[in-house]
């Protein structure tokens, strides 16, 4: 038997209805989802984020959506800021961070989040580059008698681009502090997310240091975007092993299109 994780950026869920068919489908043990949106007192339907021209639909509750979806597995929701989203003219308070699920036969057995760069915001999304935050957590397989460790991040987002900055530096260490804070000796390790940066980024350096390598470079995929992402540079999500990870099976999900990024899907045995 296998141990199925899933890493992917939502987008809000603007790809609603084939995202959450996907993830019912797909059924994984394991599902790391970043942009992820949840608003007090809405359960369903749209609202509409605005920065300045750029204009997106989002689910007013994708957390309470994909909690109906995965009724077999425990949920968690990380926010990172709580900001204004519109329903016409109306203003919506509302959260927006990451969201972890784990299939309830799958026991979590210890957990750590904390900012890996700025802080929660209350009162509004924040300046660029935003708050970003990541969520390890320690799992018991009881079919291989084994625990792993499972990491999730998103990345923060510069708007001069996915090159190295002293932010993203301090972000992967970081990271790997949280890591270092859940993780036991002999566990299995996998972190994965949207990283923002490209494949030559040190953070894959700081992250080696853990014994980690990166599945999407490593197995040939050049292309972590759908056909909803318009602009150059194709990498941004990546999923990380290490060597006591017996990968089954790995594949960066190139259909159905369910956001603007592919779906990360990793089968242990």
């Amino acid at each position: 038997m296998t141990l199925r994780i899933i890493s992917l950026n939502a987008w809000g869920g603007r790809l609603h209805a084939p995202l959450i068919d996907y993830l019912r489908e797909a059924d994984p043990d394991v599902l790391c989802l970043q942009e992820v949106t949840r608003t007090t007192g809405r359960t369903d339907g749209w609202l509409l984020y605005r920065d300045g021209p750029l204009e997106l639909p989002q689910r007013a509750n994708l957390f309470a959506d994909l909690r109906t979806a995965l009724p077999d597995h425990d949920a968690f929701f990380a926010p990172v800021a709580r900001g204004d989203l519109f329903d016409g003219d109306e203003v919506v308070s509302s959260e927006f961070g990451l969201a972890t699920f784990v299939r309830s036969s799958r026991p979590v057995v210890g957990q750590a989040l904390s900012f890996v760069h700025g802080a929660y915001s209350a009162d509004d999304w924040g300046p660029h580059p935003r708050s970003r935050n990541a969520h390890c957590f320690r799992i018991y397989s009881a079919e291989s008698r084994r625990f792993f460790t499972v990491a999730q991040m998103h990345g923060l987002r510069e708007l001069s681009g996915k090159q190295d900055t002293p932010a993203r530096i301090d972000q992967a260490h970081a990271l790997a502090r949280v890591i270092d804070q859940v993780r036991q000796p002999n566990d299995g390790l996998i972190v994965c997310g949207d990283f923002n940066v490209l494949p030559d980024s040190r953070t894959f350096e700081i992250l080696g240091g853990l014994g980690l390598t990166d599945l999407v470079t490593g197995r040939g995929f050049t292309d972590t975007r759908t056909s909803w992402y318009e602009k150059s540079g194709r990498y941004a999500d990546y999923l990380l092993v290490d060597g006591g990870v017996d990968v089954q099976r790995f594949d960066v999900v190139a259909e159905p299109e369910v956001s603007d990024h592919r779906a990360l899907l990793l089968d242990i045995a």
